[in-house]
């Protein structure tokens, strides 16, 4: 009955038989002698993915911010990091003067932001005094 039990032992493991103290390695070596894949084109993938990180960083859309800052006469050449940063900018801008307006909202108990309630932002917080008159 023994030689019955390591036969089907042995089928279960495959055809290797494997004691009680012994270890199976053979399966971690053949792990790691397998190479792993390796993108034909990794020089070519490198800048894709740095780009791709920036645009994670930023939520408004990099093409669009381009062509905004291009439509100035005045601006002939303009570098991807440039951009970057007049975009993380505006992001930036946009959020405090939200968060500024955002304060008058709920002091009116209020969930949704209006006009006068960025309005009211501007005129009282002096980080924002520049856009007077603006609306």
């Amino acid at each position: 009955m023994d030689l019955e039990e390591d036969k089907s032992e042995n089928e279960l493991n495959g055809g290797n038989i494997i004691s009680a103290g012994e270890n199976n390695h053979d399966s971690q070596e053949e792990a790691d002698t397998m190479p792993d894949s390796v993108p034909d084109s990794v020089p070519d993938s490198v800048p894709h993915v740095e780009e791709e990180q920036k645009e994670k960083l930023v939520q408004l859309p990099l093409g669009r911010v381009k062509s905004i800052v291009k439509m100035d006469p005045d601006v002939n050449l303009v570098t991807q990091e440039a951009i970057f940063m007049i975009t993380k900018s505006t992001e930036l801008f946009i959020e405090s003067l939200t968060k500024e307006a955002y304060k008058y909202t709920s002091q009116s108990k209020k969930k949704t932001v209006q006009k006068q309630d960025v309005q009211s932002a501007i005129e009282n917080a002096d980080a924002l005094v520049f856009l007077e008159g603006m609306m």
